[in-house]
């Protein structure tokens, strides 16, 4: 691989990875909206910036074609429309988490995400364990167990969270698609529930008459360009550099968002969410560690 083009993956990736963890500032300056009208607008906007992109970007009418072409394929429409629905079900939770003081517990849900995603290729793929990722489990799952205990709730909000986009990204494989024809895809088809939803519940003003200022209007009509730009600029990234780079980039979110649970919005961070972290964090160190060993062996062999 071009030693330019490496660089310019990591760049791109570590960009995406800080955007995506200062989101709870951006979904906080919301907070005058509820979770659901905000969730309806972000898919409406999001779904206008996707088309609009691929308009400008002479993409649309292959993307036409590929619609027509999913269409015909009941097996994969339905994929494409379960990952639709877990997705807008992780945005909803974690818009709902930042917005009611459980940033940090969002935090914890994104670094068990891989970890989760593991136990998903094994109940659905049928994708063999290694040692260091059976011992990776048994570490986060004594960490959620801790927690649990010692606050006597269950983690519900890290646990939802690493579950749907875990599911996404199972769903996701089972198709294929390019990011950027992906999310198009998926907010077209949500597009139509969220337009009647603010309809019926909300009102022929989509939830702008909540709006104290053009600055508040301003930052839900941006809420498409948040979410797409992103996700175009992974996609960009990852087609430069290694999954297992880039797994291990994905860390950077989570991070910046614990940071800011604690030190920014002085959410509570006792022991035993020191015990839990902690029991995360060695998880994730023997979960690359293995993902690392494996990829070099493969590369090797190969």
């Amino acid at each position: 691989m071009d030693n330019k083009n490496m660089k310019t993956g990591i760049m791109l990736g570590i960009i995406t990875y800080i955007l995506w963890g200062f989101f709870p500032i951006y979904w906080k300056l919301l907070d005058i909206y509820e979770p659901d009208v905000i969730l309806a607008n972000r898919i409406i906007w999001s779904c206008l910036f996707m088309v609009g992109y691929l308009f400008f970007t002479g993409k649309l009418r292959s993307f036409f074609s590929l619609c027509t072409t999913l269409l015909k394929d009941k097996q994969k429409m339905l994929y494409i429309t379960l990952a639709s629905i877990v997705i807008s079900a992780n945005w909803l939770i974690y818009i709902w988490a930042v917005h009611n003081n459980f940033v940090i517990q969002a935090s914890l849900g994104y670094y068990m995400n891989p970890l989760l995603s593991i136990v998903l290729g094994v109940l659905f793929l049928k994708e063999a364990l290694y040692p260091a990722q059976k011992v990776a489990l048994l570490f986060a799952s004594f960490g959620v167990l801790y927690l649990t205990i010692s606050y006597g709730v269950f983690p519900w909000i890290s646990i939802a969270l690493a579950l749907s986009f875990g599911l996404y990204g199972l769903f996701k494989k089972a198709v294929k698609l390019d990011s950027a024809y992906s999310l198009t895809v998926e907010t077209l088809l949500l597009t139509p529930i969220a337009l009647i939803y603010l309809f019926t519940f909300v009102g022929v003003d989509l939830g702008f008459a909540a709006s104290t200022s053009w600055t508040d209007t301003g930052l839900l009509l941006i809420s498409g360009i948040a979410t797409a730009v992103p996700l175009l600029l992974f996609g960009y990234a990852v087609a430069y550099i290694p999954l297992s780079l880039a797994g291990i980039l994905q860390y950077i979110a989570p991070t910046i968002m614990l940071i800011l649970g604690v030190f920014l919005y002085d959410e509570p961070f006792t022991s035993a969410h020191f015990v839990t972290f902690t029991c995360i964090w060695i998880a994730l160190i023997l979960f690359v560690s293995s993902t690392l060993k494996v990829n070099k062996v493969r590369k090797f062999t190969n």
